[in-house]
């Protein structure tokens, strides 16, 4: 069962997260199996997109924010894009686009950081969106302030934290065919928010690397290996590492209110799709097939529009014409 662990340690500016993503997880690898033509990913970008799915768990359960956080990878490389979607619920859709060979063994350099031409988007979209208001998007390649290429999806976001948000963030991160795991340590802001959702102010510019408490307590995390992150309950995980320190858990969410997989496809947004590629274009496609068929990269659904339904697609709704007395009242 998926479940996701928030706690802080008492009178320090610090606070975590813990999550374990299992059947959701496996439903996504299984659904990409099942309805993709390619078949399974290849292992290495099943790993690194169960990483990523796991991150950005961890990072919107850190934010008040009503709205989709978006995390994706791409650039140049056999792995065009990875893409993870989480809904301030928690629900969450993961996908990933390959072509051509993924090499063995191959990291972020071989799969998709060819030529240090990698980047990394973190998008806030929120939920109800006033008048002119944009989506918030930070991005960062995949090098360092050196421009020395970054392996490790936990590194990619650790530099992210501090270069976008001046927070120090410490990240584990492992995945497998059964497991997506997480662990966040993170320094608190000094003032206000300072989050993703936020400006970061100059006091917690200041900060950046010299709160002792936070250093212990990230190296101690530091300490936590793939497999134990991917074996151990939470609660060994978190007795493990941090018996010594104040720790003060709060209720874990599972179950229903657990991270879950959960797909928000519909025919309705296919058909707003179609109509974005112009009526010429859709008439095209239909005298070569039957119909117009489109297949969510998240959870393989296919939808499929015939010519009436196309033609339904692109005809104007006209209002009913008034009978006359109509608005009168007898």
């Amino acid at each position: 069962m998926s479940e996701l662990h928030k706690f802080i340690f008492e009178g320090l500016p610090v606070r975590g997260s813990l999550v374990r993503l299992t059947d959701s997880w496996k439903e996504i690898l299984h659904r990409r199996g099942v309805n993709s033509e390619t078949g399974p990913y290849p292992s290495e970008v099943s790993a690194l997109l169960g990483q990523m799915t796991a991150a950005a768990v961890l990072m919107h359960s850190n934010i008040k924010f009503n709205g989709a956080l978006v995390l994706q990878i791409f650039g140049s490389g056999p792995l065009k894009l990875a893409v993870v979607e989480v809904q301030g619920d928690l629900s969450f859709r993961s996908t990933a686009k390959t072509i051509g060979e993924i090499p063995e063994g191959a990291g972020l350099s071989a799969m998709v950081n060819v030529n240090n031409l990698g980047k990394c988007a973190i998008t806030l979209d929120p939920k109800d969106r006033f008048p002119g208001q944009q989506p918030y998007q930070g991005v960062v390649p995949l090098f360092d302030d050196h421009k020395c290429a970054i392996e490790s999806l936990s590194e990619v976001l650790e530099h992210y934290m501090l270069q976008s948000e001046q927070l120090d963030t410490k990240l584990i991160l492992a995945s497998n065919a059964d497991v997506a795991a997480g662990l966040l340590i993170q320094r608190l802001p000094v003032q206000g928010s300072g989050n993703l959702s936020a400006k970061a102010t100059m006091l917690d510019e200041d900060e950046i690397g010299r709160n002792e408490d936070y250093k212990r307590i990230s190296m101690l995390a530091a300490t936590l290996t793939a497999t134990e992150l991917l074996t151990l309950e939470p609660q060994e995980i978190l007795h493990r590492l941090f018996w010594e320190e104040p720790l003060m858990r709060f209720e874990p969410l599972k179950g229903s209110t657990a991270p879950r997989f959960v797909c928000t496809c519909s025919r309705e947004r296919v058909s707003k799709m179609i109509q974005g590629l112009g009526q010429e274009e859709a008439d095209s496609i239909l005298q070569e097939r039957e119909d117009i068929e489109v297949g969510c990269d998240f959870c393989g659904r296919q939808y499929r529009f015939d010519a009436v339904d196309a033609a339904q697609i692109f005809t104007p709704v006209i209002a009913s014409p008034k009978l006359p007395g109509a608005d009168q009242v007898h």
